[in-house]
């Protein structure tokens, strides 16, 4: 397969390595890394939030009945559409899944409380934060993609290797 670098890497190692560095600029917003290794990050980082940014507004409302007490009543609930549980299995399958950390002086009963219905927080800042963000630039520009921006900062201490910060835009 033409079109990637091989970063001296066995094959296993390498997508780790991305995988790992893409989930970190997608929760954290920036990552500090090589040129080369930056430029494939690039690469897997806009097609992922390209996949959320076309898809993320698919939503189907479904009623449900809940038995509460012995009492039926019935509650809407909005799903995923077909394209975006298609999107999100995509992106899940390409990125870890970070846990939510507790803020500084937060109480144990206030981050559960925050985070009770939240069961993958990557997912969730992915299509509730940046695919709204940038579809609405996608819409103010008139242009897709450019999502993330690669800033250099000189040769590594060591071995040279040039450093650079990948920054989402």
């Amino acid at each position: 397969m033409a079109g990637y670098k091989k970063l001296s890497k066995r094959p296993s190692i390498r997508d780790a390595i991305i995988r790992n560095q893409v989930t970190a600029l997608l929760w954290d917003g920036k990552v500090e890394t090589t040129l080369a290794r930056a430029k494939a990050i690039t690469r897997v980082a806009e097609k992922l939030l390209t996949k959320a940014i076309n898809t993320y507004t698919d939503t189907v409302k479904v009623e449900k009945e809940v038995i509460v007490d012995g009492v039926t009543t019935k509650k809407q609930v909005i799903n995923d559409g077909p394209k975006k549980l298609a999107a999100r299995r995509y992106i899940m399958a390409n990125v870890y899944d970070v846990q939510e950390q507790r803020a500084a002086k937060e109480s144990k009963s206030d981050f559960i409380a925050r985070t009770e219905d939240i069961k993958h927080p990557i997912m969730e800042k992915i299509f509730n934060v940046y695919a709204p963000k940038y579809a609405q630039r996608k819409e103010e520009l008139g242009q897709g993609g450019g999502y993330t921006r690669i800033v250099k900062c000189g040769p590594r201490r060591g071995d040279a290797a040039e450093r650079v910060i990948v920054t989402l835009v």
